[in-house]
């Protein structure tokens, strides 16, 4: 009896159809988007396809050691593909420009982790279960027993560390453990990997740090923490958008927190939040559901309209109804 989704199989057979195919990712990629749209163009370039691998946003600078060979880059053009695959892209509209560029396809497949996934694609493997979109991916080139190199290994261990908090959120798993350990046996370096990742952040970073420590708000008993990022913020720090990746871990860890969020201004009505949960009885997921988002249940965000004062008391009076239904 088969130990794995019989989906994979399906996949499988898709791909040996298709030659052209195009491997694709949600904007403002973060290391589990990255580390699996990577592993998986490489290693469909290994089976003999011919692929591009595409995203609208740059690839972010500290993930630049996983593409020596500048494989991700933004769309050119909208040529036909065979096979179009998205990753870790909850729904077709975040993808951003990248979804107007593959229109010409044959086919979508739509693999990713999200509980709030749109199931957009004309094949979609979603499964909740894994703590990250690298771990599915993982579990593909298993079964279709492709060689898995290490810089592939770097790839898929940067995704599954990235998106655990380096196995700290309670997404993670045994089974999570378990991949991370194949993919040091197979050549995933760690050192390269926490020190690219974890231990080397450009001056702008630090100056965003600076930004946060001095300017973050506590409300509801000292459970919510909360932090705005205004446009002038970004040109003082001299820091862009990816800078802020893992930036709500750090008003996440104080106690006694419970719920954080990040107000990031967009446009001047149009506030992007992210939400992070500490507790399994609050689901964050739900929090970003209401505003047209979504995500997993202690990892979630959206896009929100309106103005700065307003979006902040709405996203503010939700988390502290969910705060008090626990």
């Amino acid at each position: 009896m088969k130990s794995y989704p019989k989906i994979i199989d399906r996949i499988l057979e898709k791909i040996r159809q298709c030659q052209t195919i195009c491997v694709v990712g949600h904007l403002r990629p973060d290391g589990d988007c990255i580390g699996s749209q990577l592993a998986f163009a490489l290693a469909l370039r290994k089976q003999g396809k011919d692929v591009v691998c595409w995203n609208q946003d740059p690839l972010p600078q500290k993930y630049a050691f996983l593409d020596p060979n500048h494989v991700v880059q933004q769309p050119e053009g909208s040529p036909e593909f065979d096979l179009v695959i998205a990753l870790d892209c909850a729904s077709f509209e975040r993808l951003g420009t990248i979804g107007p560029a593959v229109e010409h396809r044959k086919y979508l497949i739509n693999i990713d982790h999200h509980q709030s996934n749109t199931r957009y694609g004309d094949l979609n493997w979603i499964s909740d279960r894994e703590a990250s979109t690298g771990e599915l991916v993982f579990r593909i080139l298993r079964v279709a027993a492709w060689p898995i190199t290490p810089a592939m290994a770097d790839c898929l261990f940067t995704a599954v560390s990235t998106d655990t908090g380096s196995f700290q959120y309670s997404t993670t798993k045994p089974v999570t453990y378990h991949t991370a350990g194949e993919l040091v046996k197979l050549g995933a370096d760690l050192g390269t990997v926490c020190h690219e990742v974890y231990q080397s952040f450009p001056l702008s970073r630090v100056r965003l740090l600076k930004h946060l420590y001095n300017h973050f708000h506590l409300t509801d008993k000292d459970r919510i923490a909360y932090l705005w990022l205004r446009n002038g913020d970004f040109t003082r720090s001299g820091a862009d958008r990816n800078d802020t990746e893992g930036l709500i871990d750090h008003i996440r860890a104080f106690e006694p927190v419970v719920v954080a969020c990040v107000f990031e201004e967009v446009e001047p009505e149009l506030t992007r939040i992210s939400l992070r949960s500490k507790s399994d009885a609050v689901n964050v997921n739900d929090i970003a559901a209401l505003f047209g988002g979504g995500g997993h249940r202690a990892a979630a965000g959206a896009r929100v309209s309106g103005k700065r004062l307003a979006v902040q008391r709405r996203v503010i009076s939700a988390i502290k109804k969910a705060l008090a239904a626990t």
